[in-house]
């Protein structure tokens, strides 16, 4: 008798792609067969799936991008995708599916609704995504990576934490120095591609700093390609500390050594800084349609883990204020990391995996 299959169904983005693989690899280690179906971009991410996953790569089919051409022929491509991949179940049916949002996922949790096949969602925002708003009627359950999740109607959810990076883990809960008179940590991230309001409102707002909490202040900087010139020399006019990078490859060491994260809200980075037990602002991106960065900081704003500012109140003025505040404040610091760690998941993809094997156990039946 072959092991089961899950077909795993996720768009081309990180967020959507990062937890997909860690429910891949859990999912090999218990002995099921694995399937990925994604898009191009989604493809860019595979190089960190195992070996032993297959990968399906469907046409990308989204109204957001390309001419009147392209989106008149959108329908017709989901269509195309959708036979596809209920030929792909009749052939090798699997035991479940599970979608992780983004337009790729259509085809698989279309035909697995189809098919009756059992099947259910990961979301990983606070705000459901579009596609998975489309399908939260149409599954078994739905897996919440942010807590609370905002649901339609009288649908319920699971949480189940988003998973993080084995890096992440290891350093889970790990012991936090408050502010004080030694050096401090400060990192500043603006998600995937860097943010230019951190890089316009960040280092003023700290250059401003009162001497005695400036001088201790070492910053790490994620930035823009087109910003790190500026920001460099920035800093190093006003003789702070600073390393100015458009990607870092140890963020999780960052996070452990920062006294305080001042970052985007996306739900991975919330949860990495979570996982760990970090003091935060959150900075929510303004233009996301569903505001769903606010979302994704409400447990740790309301437990007292975090602060948010939302991108109107972003000034130097404000943000000077409140790091002195912040770092002003040892024992209140010390509390924020503590608040963080209670609101963390680290058994995020355990919860995630003892969810899909109930459902395929209840389809069998």
């Amino acid at each position: 008798m072959s092991a089961p299959l899950l077909i795993i169904a996720a768009g081309g983005t990180g967020g959507h792609m990062f937890p997909a693989q860690a429910l891949a690899e859990a999912m090999l280690e218990k002995g099921w067969r694995v399937r990925l179906s994604t898009d191009a971009r989604g493809a860019r991410y595979t190089a960190g799936f195992p070996d032993a996953v297959e990968v399906t790569v469907v046409g990308s089919a989204t109204f957001a991008r390309g001419g009147i051409v392209q989106k008149l022929a959108v329908p017709f491509r989901i269509l195309a995708g959708i036979a596809a991949a209920k030929w792909r179940m009749l052939r090798d049916r699997p035991a479940i599916v599970v979608g992780f949002g983004g337009y790729p996922t259509i085809p698989a949790m279309t035909a697995a609704w189809a098919l009756r096949i059992p099947r259910m969602i990961h979301e990983q925002n606070g705000v459901l995504g579009r596609v998975n708003q489309l399908f939260a009627k149409r599954v078994d359950q739905i897996a919440c990576g942010t807590w609370p999740t905002e649901l339609p109607g009288k649908i319920a959810g699971t949480h189940t934490g988003n998973p993080v990076r084995a890096a992440i883990l290891e350093h889970a809960g790990s012991p936090y120095i408050p502010p004080g008179e030694y050096p401090m940590s400060l990192l500043v991230m603006g998600g995937s591609q860097g943010a230019r309001v951190m890089s316009d409102m960040v280092p003023p707002a700290i250059a401003a700093l009162p001497e005695h909490i400036r001088r201790n202040i070492r910053v790490s900087h994620q930035a823009r390609p087109e910003d790190i010139e500026r920001v460099t020399d920035y800093y190093a006019s006003e003789l702070i500390s600073a390393d100015v990078q458009t990607f870092f490859d140890d963020v999780p060491r960052r996070i452990v050594d920062a006294q305080l994260v001042i970052s985007r809200s996306g739900a991975s980075t919330v949860a990495d800084v979570s996982v760990i037990g970090r003091p935060a602002i959150w900075v929510p991106f303004a233009a996301a349609v569903r505001d769903e960065q606010t979302a994704n900081a409400r447990q740790l704003v309301e437990a007292g883990a975090s602060v948010l500012m939302p991108e109107a109140e972003f000034d130097v003025q404000t943000l000077t204020a409140k790091l002195t505040d912040l770092l002003s404040d040892e024992a209140g610091m010390l509390q924020m990391a503590i608040a963080a760690a209670g609101c963390g998941v680290p058994d995020a993809t355990t919860r995630l995996v003892d969810m899909v094997e109930s459902l395929a156990e209840a389809g069998k039946t």
